[in-house]
């Protein structure tokens, strides 16, 4: 970061802002975004690159008033170093362009992500107490900074959008264990924003209900069938084929129509992240809530 400060400080274009010490991401927005006099307050985290073209592509979708945050779509900077990191790669895409673009059709992304997000300055300017001081079961919030950013603008009034030509290329993690804390991280988060989410869906259009609803009570399902197919075959000594059969040929079913949409075949791969997903995500994410 001190090579990037002395690179940029006799820019006049710039202005650096070095705190006094490490106090985290959200309270280092706030102080940028308080010293920020532009319209638009672009939010780039530290390992994401920037397509050349992103601004040009997100500026447009923010002059609708009624527009208060847009995001980009993600890749994975580092997708070829690992087998983990093809695979984020993939959800990366599926997360923007089925999750995301969904419900930009509906006018309310429910969370633009850090590594490519614009917002509204004097949207920003009035939510940035709600956003400093949030408190969850009575401790001060360090976690999941997109996430509740994104719902207080909803709850202002803001809606939220998704420009998929606009691309950040940001660093995933390409071991195991760094990706389990980060997913358990959001995982927290979506869970405790959910809660604030809730009462926004009554002044949503109704898919947006049924995509938290079904976010949240998905993996419960699955995780409900997993459990009872155990069961089954500790009880019985029988394997319990129909719902095996059933989550592979969805999985299977899955993969292949995003591989046609997408035209590429490395999306059919991506079906090994069932694995992951129900080995290591579904207890984590017992374990988030707990």
């Amino acid at each position: 970061f001190a090579t990037c400060a002395r690179a940029f400080a006799r820019d006049p274009r710039f202005n650096i802002l070095l705190l006094p010490q490490n106090v985290g991401k959200r309270k280092a927005q706030i102080a940028a975004i308080r010293r920020s006099a532009g319209d638009m307050v672009l939010n780039v985290d530290s390992d994401t690159i920037l397509a050349s073209d992103v601004i040009r592509k997100l500026v447009p979708k923010m002059q609708d008033p009624a527009v208060g945050a847009a995001m980009g779509q993600l890749t994975a900077r580092n997708r070829n170093d690992s087998w983990l990191t093809r695979l984020i790669d993939m959800e990366y895409w599926l997360a923007c362009n089925e999750e995301r673009a969904a419900q930009a059709r509906f006018g309310a992304v429910m969370c633009c992500c850090g590594p490519c997000a614009i917002y509204r300055r004097s949207a920003l300017a009035s939510l940035l107490d709600q956003y400093e001081s949030q408190y969850f079961r009575g401790k001060p919030s360090d976690f999941g900074e997109d996430r509740h950013l994104t719902i207080l603008m909803l709850k202002a009034g803001f809606r939220t959008e998704y420009v998929p030509s606009a691309i950040a290329a940001t660093v995933v993690p390409n071991k195991l264990g760094p990706y389990l804390r980060q997913q358990l991280r959001w995982a927290r988060s979506t869970y405790r924003d959910t809660l604030l989410g809730l009462r926004l869906l009554p002044n949503l259009h109704r898919f947006l209900t049924l995509d938290v609803v079904g976010q949240n009570l998905g993996p419960l399902l699955l995780a409900l069938s997993v459990l009872t197919g155990l069961a089954q075959l500790a009880l019985t000594g029988t394997v319990p084929w129909l719902a095996s059969l059933m989550i592979v040929a969805m999985t299977m079913i899955h993969c292949s129509v995003v591989a046609l949409r997408a035209r590429q075949r490395r999306f059919l791969g991506f079906s090994l992240h069932a694995f992951i997903n129900i080995f290591l995500l579904l207890p984590l994410k017992a374990y988030a809530l707990a």
